[in-house]
């Protein structure tokens, strides 16, 4: 399972025949809070609302036709596993996806919108996975792991592709952590085109498998309790853990709450719905403004795909506790009154 720059750069001519590039924008409203320039990668402009449709459609790519026949299987909490149907909508191919027993109703509903079977089961995504392994050995189909499959790598790895062709002179990149596969991407990307770049890593530090298992020099279990789906996973994965480790700069770890205010700051400040994991690199420069201050930035709002909980919480509620700042003038002889910032 090794990968390489050149594994990418193929990747990227697949994704092009499917996808324009996303939008990488800057918002004077967004620097001015986190105190340096940042740059945001839009992938929740994607067709699935996120970056991981890149991998599903190199892996589809790839596929031998009798595989593609036989199907794939895997295992999701939602964004890859909505890769995974759109890319086997467009090449004809099965696609079965197991999702723990509490998985977002909307996630599951998106996946078999495009064509793919759901099969919910287990309390935990580790559940799921052992679940999906039966079915592939009973079926046949090809088992497709979220973190340890090179061609799903390659395929996100194209994100930060773009990101350095167009601005080159970009300092920092962070990266969202669930398995690793963006961040081993961005890594072997920074590593053939702007060696001066850190790749800095952000998790939850209510799921720090990935984390720990970077920090420890080995794959390592940890409690799976990040509420932010698309950071919640409960072990290290082999592939991207041996490319982080030999190209990450840091990695750091933010709570559920940070990742939440971050969400609040690029709905207003960005006009960006996020769901959590799409705003974990915001939260990462709120949480370190000493690490990041002077330094040019690129983030990804690796996805847009917020459930109905992810919504409720944009409204931050302490504030509609607080006491409004009024003023008042008048208009035609009537007098008005408004809430000031």
């Amino acid at each position: 399972m090794e990968l390489t720059f050149a594994d990418i750069q193929a990747a990227h001519d697949v994704v092009r025949r499917h996808l324009p590039p996303t939008p990488l924008w800057s918002y004077p409203l967004l620097d001015r809070e986190l105190g340096t320039s940042v740059l945001v990668k839009h992938e929740n402009t994607q067709p699935v609302g996120a970056f991981k449709v890149r991998g599903g459609l190199t892996l589809l790519d790839a596929l031998p036709e009798a595989d593609r026949a036989r199907g794939t299987v895997t295992w999701s909490t939602g964004n890859h596993a909505q890769s995974m149907a759109y890319a086997s909508h467009l090449y004809g191919a099965r696609c079965t996806v197991v999702m723990p027993a509490n998985a977002s109703p909307g996630r599951a509903a998106a996946v078999e919108a495009w064509g793919g079977r759901v099969v919910l089961t287990g309390a935990t995504l580790e559940e799921a996975c052992r679940h999906a392994e039966r079915l592939a050995a009973d079926s046949g189909a090809r088992l497709v792991s979220p973190g340890d499959t090179p061609e799903l790598l390659a395929g996100v790895g194209t994100v930060y592709l773009e990101i350095l062709q167009q601005r080159p002179e970009v300092d920092v990149i962070v990266v969202p952590v669930g398995s690793g596969t963006g961040a081993a991407g961005a890594c072997l990307v920074a590593g053939a085109l702007a060696p001066g770049c850190a790749v800095i890593g952000v998790q939850s530090a209510a799921s720090p498998a990935a984390h720990d298992s970077w920090r420890a020099g080995e794959l390592l279990a940890r409690p799976n309790r990040s509420t932010v789906a698309g950071l919640a996973t409960g072990r290290g994965y082999a592939l991207p853990q041996r490319v982080m480790r030999a190209g990450l700069a840091d990695f750091l770890l933010v709570t559920d709450d940070e990742i939440g205010a971050a969400r609040r700051l690029l709905a207003t400040a960005a006009h960006t719905l996020a769901e959590g994991a799409g705003a974990a690199g915001i939260a990462a420069v709120l949480s370190r403004p000493d690490l990041f201050a002077g330094r040019s930035v690129a983030v990804v709002c690796t996805g847009g795909n917020a459930d109905r909980s992810e919504l409720d919480t944009l409204v931050d509620r302490r504030e509609e506790d607080e006491p409004l700042a009024t003023a008042g003038i008048s208009v035609g002889g009537q007098s008005v009154t408004f809430r000031t910032f």
